[in-house]
């Protein structure tokens, strides 16, 4: 199983063998180190422990640079636990503290799920947000884009949970199954995912084997 935290670049597109365009995501993924071991007997649970995407000493507090030295690791903006038992197809007990997990790891035509924070796009209606259909413009209708009965009459008296209503869409955490390596570029760091994956321009993105 193979794991890794990078930066989403952007899209692209690539062409195949028949020339065919693919649309991908580039994913910038300098090598992580693995700051932390969890096991079962002492934690509870299986996982492993990353520290990716360099940052500057100075936005890191004392706590985090302490822990990110203890595994040898320089500044790093991201920590993340990755709940399998090893990376890359080794075992977790041939892993140890410091050792290095790069995009080589993964390879093309392999199967992932990428998990990031989504764009966030503030208050939005419940066409915009729920994919709702809007009403007729005709005839003197006021029910072009309201979102229309919400509840009963006298009998619950009440709006039931989980409608839905306008609110806040987007700036939530996403993990999208299903995606495919189409590239992967050792020497530049660089994962080509097919299609898109959740999350802005230069977000942090976590790219997990599926399966």
């Amino acid at each position: 199983m193979a794991a890794i935290v990078g930066r989403k670049l952007g899209m692209t597109r690539i062409f195949d063998e028949d020339g065919i365009a693919i649309p991908v995501t580039v994913v910038e993924a300098p090598p992580c180190v693995i700051t932390a071991l969890r096991n079962s007997d002492r934690d509870g649970y299986e996982a492993v422990q990353l520290a990716g995407i360099p940052t500057e000493e100075r936005k890191l507090t004392k706590g985090e640079l302490g822990h990110l030295k203890k595994a040898g690791a320089g500044p790093m903006r991201r920590v993340v636990e990755f709940r399998d038992a090893g990376l890359g197809g080794e075992g977790e007990e041939e892993r140890k503290l410091g050792d290095q997990v790069t995009v080589g790891d993964f390879q093309a035509g392999e199967q992932v799920k990428v998990a990031a924070v989504s764009i966030g796009k503030g208050f939005q209606g419940s066409i915009k947000r729920h994919n709702f259909s809007r009403g007729p413009m005709t005839h003197g209708s006021h029910n072009i884009r309201a979102p229309g009965s919400i509840g009963a009459s006298a009998d619950p008296a009440r709006v039931f949970k989980g409608m839905g209503m306008p609110g806040r869409m987007g700036g939530r955490r996403v993990t999208q199954r299903g995606a495919t390596i189409v590239g992967v570029d050792a020497e530049r760091n660089l994962l080509l995912i097919r299609g898109s994956v959740p999350g802005p321009r230069n977000a942090t993105v976590e790219v997990h084997s599926d399966g």
